[in-house]
């Protein structure tokens, strides 16, 4: 990118005769064209402030308007009444379900049946928290390419460029949330559920299911549709009761996405390219020139990398632990769980809801190797431990599987176990005065050795010393 931003000439570059006495007619224009355009260029932005009404970096308010408007113009069907009631007699039929199968308690008490609009809306509060990391990088990244630290900027041009750097932060904000909005219309016609991505999204209490979601995801397999709603309805139940009655879970994911998106950094080089020489009379032109899609790139450094194995396998445990509890409670009830729990299993095979929205909206990519490992953890420790003992491994962020525990379910289960096991042992033989087990060998030792100093004198340890002979090691170990 060139040093002197949009266009702007430095004083003494070129001849001085040719250089224009206004400075804003080497950008084609005056000085009064300059202060209209700046107008135009106000107005157009008019009303998308950074933050929109949560002041934050990211333009919500044109994030929700620019989603909304995507899933109306394709389609997105009011909620009629039998289907409100059939997603909540769903829900409700789900949580008697797993009553059985796992020991945490039903969390949802208000069922709900949303449109994909009413799904924007009711998510957007939580979307905020995940994203705003991400666009406050932008914004910083908007301001320093154009020299906003003013490096680049020579001093006496800093008054002048000072307004100019401002709004293209704006229009950086606005930028974030118009592919942010887009991301996010694009999910709401995919999405079943409040919690297919696998993050806390509904309101406190809440559980829903999409109708339309529900049927586009049912579409081809065969399978009847009221066994289709109560199969998404078993997940939805079984998310929502982790989010629930897991009380560090909620901060725990949403804390590790932050952390993520704190290490990303935002690739300008597309925008630099295109706003070198930008005409900026045309408010069009640079509106265009800052629309292009953002690129994320997450850094090579061990926090980031810690990060991203805490939100990778945290997120794999959940769906995994989801997938154990509700193929078990839909076996032997819904002729058609196994075919829909391999539709679940294709659709994040071939990058479903939740790996779409992670590596756009975070630029992280799930692996759908690290679900299957989850799930096979899940399933070992119900075998081993039963259900309360698998589901006692949420107590605590501690007890949770590690990245490197998802690569050996097994070592993790039995490992685990012998090491809970060790309370059961008999360990007085570790801490055994000297008088009840070593001091017997001491006393042997004078006769097999009559010419050593007694212990008193300096030739043992009290038991423990180099001269104790075989065996002596173990007690020290």
């Amino acid at each position: 990118m060139s040093n002197t931003p949009f266009g702007f000439n430095r004083p003494g570059d070129g001849d001085d005769d040719d250089r224009p006495q206004d400075p804003f007619k080497g950008m084609g224009g005056d000085m009064a064209q300059f202060a209209d355009m700046l107008h135009r260029f106000a107005d157009m932005i008019g009303g998308q402030g950074m933050g929109g009404a949560g002041g934050g970096p990211l333009n919500w308010d044109l994030a929700k308007n620019i989603a909304r408007h995507q899933v109306v113009e394709q389609g997105d069907p009011s909620v009629v009444d039998s289907e409100r009631r059939q997603v909540e007699e769903a829900l409700r039929l789900a949580d008697l379900w797993l009553d059985d199968k796992t020991t945490l308690p039903a969390g949802i008490r208000t069922p709900q049946a949303w449109s994909r609009s009413e799904w924007i809306e009711q998510t957007l509060p939580v979307w905020a928290k995940v994203c705003d990391p991400i666009a406050a990088r932008m914004v910083e990244s908007m301001g320093g390419a154009l020299g906003g630290s003013g490096g680049d900027i020579p001093a006496d041009m800093q008054a002048m460029a000072g307004p100019l750097i401002g709004m293209v932060k704006q229009m950086a904000g606005a930028m974030v949330g118009g592919q942010a909005g887009q991301a996010l219309g694009g999910l709401a016609r995919e999405v079943t559920g409040s919690a297919d991505v696998g993050l806390p999204l509904a309101p406190d209490g809440v559980g829903a299911l999409l109708p339309a979601g529900v049927a586009a995801f049912g579409s081809g397999l065969e399978v009847s549709g009221d066994e289709v709603r109560l199969y998404l309805a078993l997940r939805e139940a079984a998310h929502q009761r982790l989010f629930a009655h897991v009380p560090w879970l909620r901060s725990h994911l949403l804390g590790a996405v932050e952390e993520y998106a704190r290490g990303i950094t935002v690739d300008l080089s597309g925008i630099e390219q295109a706003v070198q020489g930008l005409d900026l009379s045309n408010p069009e032109a640079i509106q265009e020139a800052l629309g292009g899609e953002i690129q994320l790139q997450p850094e090579e450094t061990p926090r980031q990398k810690a990060a991203l194995a805490r939100l990778e396998t945290t997120l794999a445990l959940v769906e995994g632990w989801v997938d154990t509890v509700v193929n078990e409670a839909a076996e032997g009830r819904l002729p058609g769980s196994v075919k829909l729990a391999e539709a679940v299993r294709r659709r994040r095979a071939t990058g479903g809801p939740a790996e779409r929205t992670f590596a756009t909206l975070v630029g992280l990519e799930l692996r759908p190797r690290r679900l299957r490992e989850a799930a096979a953890l899940w399933r070992t420790l119900t075998q081993v431990r039963g259900t309360q003992g698998r589901d006692a491994i949420w107590d605590h962020p501690d007890l949770l599987p590690t990245s490197g525990d998802l690569d050996d379910p097994d070592g993790f289960v039995h490992g685990r176990d012998e090491i809970e096991g060790l309370s059961d042992l008999d360990l007085s033989n570790l801490t055994k005065a000297p008088d009840e087990g070593e001091a017997k060998k001491a006393d042997e030792k004078p006769d097999e050795k009559p010419d050593e100093k007694p212990d008193d004198e300096g030739g043992g340890d009290g038991g423990g010393g180099s001269g104790e002979g075989p065996g002596g090691e173990g007690p020290r170990a």
